[in-house]
């Protein structure tokens, strides 16, 4: 839900049945990222029906025994020997003997005859689906890697396949994501939104929290990532490997850093790229974000006065100039939306024309398409623009959404301390709209709805440093629009083992995206456990 451009929990990460921008400049929670994991050393068939591994029942954050050495039942389910199951794990680890969720899992076995074990991969979000994303994570690991490998995704309890959790239908998660509280066409300043303004965010994040409390009660209690970790352990012991070798992405990387914090011994190798600050609190995460956008955006204006037809200016313009004529084009759509060819609901308005220049920044790949689409929009369409805003929170044009956003805002509230006085929130949106004009205030608005999440859900603050783990690699973008490389840094740096790799570049997150000296030290580091040296930059 967006204060006149606050966004729900920003995604770190984006991992849909469809290519999707990640970045949400108006909704109202907060953002996250993406996770992978590989481990063990066998991959049979039957999933393995291994004893309990030493320790299971007795470890910090474990599961009882009896949840380890799960047979998988896999069945057939896709190209290339895909192989599809699930595996339970208890609701609340402080009450075992009560109520079980199924985790979906998917699994595409190594190509070659002589397979290391598991490599569990999670694309982020929070609220991406691992299960779907293995499939794009076997194209995208190195031929090696791919070789050694089978290729693990499941999706996280509350995600997709696993118990999904629910909080709105489609017409109010449309008034959440992108607020429209100052009548036709919305306009008002989200760094100052007025009493009026105030109201309708408080009236919005509560009715989400609501929402959630209604149609998944007892689920929304148990969704933080410290028993996603839990639930990754089981998965380890079910998949037959003594250690796990996990891929994480964005949000991801915060279930790395969980796992081997709680389970140090039972770490192989975690790739853990594009990271999320280890401890900030969900202002702080916003504010953070935020500055990351602006420096993604400022590449973008840079690249795209370098053309002739650039929809900003030219050659010869500066960064600023043009960056004031985007501010323009957004302050008249929030005096009157664009056209848009949609019909599905959704004003071409600032809060949602925002949230589609926001999804561009994760890839500079996105670059042609978003100076397209402002193009358009300076003719007075936003048809292009909303629908990317829609990819951002897995919405399509006319269809329903995922439950993406209810996992988005859930993990994201159960994970970060917040202030509980919508004064707090107001304050520090005026302090970021300073430092990050176009979406301080918007990001920083967007985790108002855990200022009512129930505080017993909460997670209370702790280091994550994974005392005794092997060396764990962090990779860092340093202009990385989602998750800023100073978050990589300190990741790096709070895990004991924690060794930074860093890509000089745009674009969210650095694995697979056309850097051989990233890809080659990933690779490596997967398949021999030998991380490259301590400060390598890559190009």
């Amino acid at each position: 839900m967006q204060a006149a451009g606050a966004s729900p929990s920003v995604p770190f990460c984006r991992a849909s049945r469809r290519p999707s921008a990640r970045l949400a400049a108006r909704t109202a929670a907060a953002v996250l990222a993406l996770a992978v994991a590989a481990a063990g050393c066998t991959g049979s068939d039957g999933g393995s029906g291994a004893d309990a591994p030493s320790g299971a029942a007795d470890a910090p954050g474990g599961a009882p025994a009896r949840f380890y050495g799960q047979t998988i039942d896999w069945r057939d389910c896709g190209d290339d020997g895909a192989r599809c199951g699930t595996f339970e794990v208890p609701l609340d680890y402080a009450e075992p003997g009560g109520e079980r969720l199924e985790i979906a899992v998917r699994r595409i076995p190594a190509t070659g005859s002589d397979p290391i074990g598991s490599l569990v991969v999670n694309p982020g979000g929070p609220g991406g689906s691992g299960f779907e994303y293995a499939d794009s994570a076997a194209r995208t690991v190195g031929e090696a890697v791919r070789e050694r490998f089978d290729i693990v995704g499941f999706d996280p309890r509350g995600v997709d396949r696993s118990s999904p959790i629910a909080c709105l239908d489609r017409s109010e998660m449309d008034d959440f994501i992108a607020v429209d509280f100052t009548g036709p066409g919305g306009g008002s300043d989200p760094a100052d939104v007025g009493e009026t303004g105030l109201r309708e965010l408080a009236r919005l994040n509560r009715g989400f929290v609501e929402g959630c409390r209604e149609d998944s009660g007892d689920l929304m209690m148990h969704m933080g990532t410290d028993e996603v970790a839990r639930d990754a352990d089981v998965l380890r012991s079910a998949l037959g490997d003594d250690e796990l070798t996990f891929l994480g992405k964005s949000y991801g990387t915060y279930i790395g850093a969980h796992y081997a914090d709680r389970f140090p011994d039972r770490v192989r190798a975690l790739v853990l790229d594009g990271a999320l600050h280890p401890s900030a609190d969900i202002v702080e995460l916003g504010m953070r974000q935020a500055e990351g956008a602006e420096v993604a955006l400022r590449s973008f204006v840079e690249a795209c006065l370098e053309v002739a037809d650039c929809p900003l200016g030219g050659p010869g313009d500066d960064v600023e100039s043009a960056t004031e004529r985007l501010a323009g084009l957004l302050e008249r759509a929030g005096r009157e939306p664009l056209r848009s060819d949609l019909d599905d609901g959704r004003p071409a308005n600032r809060s949602w024309l925002e949230l589609g220049i926001h999804s561009a920044l994760y890839s500079e790949s996105s670059w042609p398409r978003l100076s397209t689409a402002l193009d358009e929009a300076f003719d007075g369409d936003g048809t292009r623009l909303l629908r990317m805003a829609g990819d951002l929170y897995n919405r399509g044009d006319t269809a329903e959404y995922t439950n993406y956003t209810s996992a988005l805002v859930a993990v994201n509230c159960s994970d970060r301390q917040s202030p509980r006085d919508i004064g707090a929130f107001e304050e520090a949106a005026e302090r970021a709209d300073k430092t990050a004009p176009l979406f301080g205030a918007p990001l920083t608005w967007g985790g108002l709805t855990c200022a009512y999440w129930p505080e017993e859900a909460v997670a209370e603050p702790e280091p994550l440093d994974a005392p005794g783990a092997p060396p764990i690699l962090v990779v860092g973008t340093t202009r990385d629009s989602a998750t800023p490389y100073a978050w990589a840094r300190t990741m790096a740096g709070e895990l004991e083992s924690g060794v930074l790799l860093t890509r000089e570049g745009d674009g969210h997150t650095a694995y697979g995206r056309g850097s051989d000296c990233v890809d080659s030290a990933v690779d490596t580091y997967l398949l021999r456990v030998e991380p490259p040296e301590k400060g390598t930059v890559c190009p």
